[in-house]
């Protein structure tokens, strides 16, 4: 039987780590650290890093493998999202047996949160399906928590409800109704471009929590520039960027 572990490390600051997740990550025999192409390198050795600054137990060892890219070429977005989710679950499989058998404590870490956004407790589910296991979640701060930490400002308006989605969402769909807040993950277009801007205020931050932290904010018709053309220069620096931002309109009232 494997007992996975999928811990919530933050957004790559290693101070985000809580003495829950460190004490998962000091009982496990494997863990695992995806490797998604020379563009994204430091993405893995941020997870290196992280564990070098806390295992203590010289039993647990680490074990990278490359992650599966997703078709980019099929137009239905949902199938080429659950083979992409098959593919990534065949090799954290063909990982775990190669490394340590059928029996064991496996911990992946995830970036954030494994609830919020991330696709692992699904991918661990397709495991499971062939692989006997149990799996524990290690709660993490996201990036959503982040960003609202890194400008200061409250997520909800008082007794207000707020939505979060995604950049595709926005731009398919519009602003949803019932709600003046939102929080947009998952926007490699930059979304807000779509909205009208009259009235709305934006909270926009790219690597947040982490050393290369970047936040913008102010009325979206003033800064929305800005924070295309910073986002640009940052992802052709780095070669990757995640971003999130909040939108919020002035309410019409009663």
């Amino acid at each position: 039987m494997i007992e996975l572990y999928l811990i919530g490390i933050g957004t790559g600051n290693p101070d985000h780590l809580t003495m829950q997740a460190v004490k998962a990550l000091n009982s496990v025999d494997l863990v695992l650290i995806p490797d998604k192409g020379a563009n994204k390198a430091d993405l893995a050795e941020l997870r290196r890093d992280i564990c070098a600054r806390v295992l203590t137990n010289p039993a647990t060892r680490m074990a990278g493998f490359a992650l599966p890219v997703r078709d980019a070429g099929d137009p239905d977005y949902r199938h080429r999202v659950d083979a992409w989710h098959d593919a990534i679950a065949k090799r954290w499989k063909d990982t775990i047996l190669a490394e340590i058998g059928a029996t064991g404590r496996v911990a992946l870490l995830i970036w954030g949160d494994p609830s919020l956004y991330d696709s692992s407790l699904r991918i661990a589910e397709r495991v499971g399906r062939t692989l006997p296991m149990t799996i524990s979640v290690i709660p993490g701060i996201t990036s959503l928590q982040a960003l609202t930490a890194a400008h200061a400002a409250p997520l909800n308006e008082i007794g207000a409800p707020f939505t979060v989605t995604t950049g595709r969402q926005l731009r398919d769909k519009g602003w949803p109704a019932g709600v003046d807040t939102l929080a947009i993950m998952l926007d490699g277009d930059c979304a807000f471009q779509t909205i009208d801007p009259s009235g709305v205020t934006i909270w926009w931050g790219a690597y947040v929590g982490m050393a290369e932290e970047i936040v913008l904010s102010g009325p979206l018709s003033q800064v929305s520039d800005q924070i295309i053309k910073t986002r640009a220069e940052a992802r052709q620096r780095h070669g990757w960027i995640m971003d999130i931002y909040i939108l919020r309109r002035r309410s019409a009232g009663p």
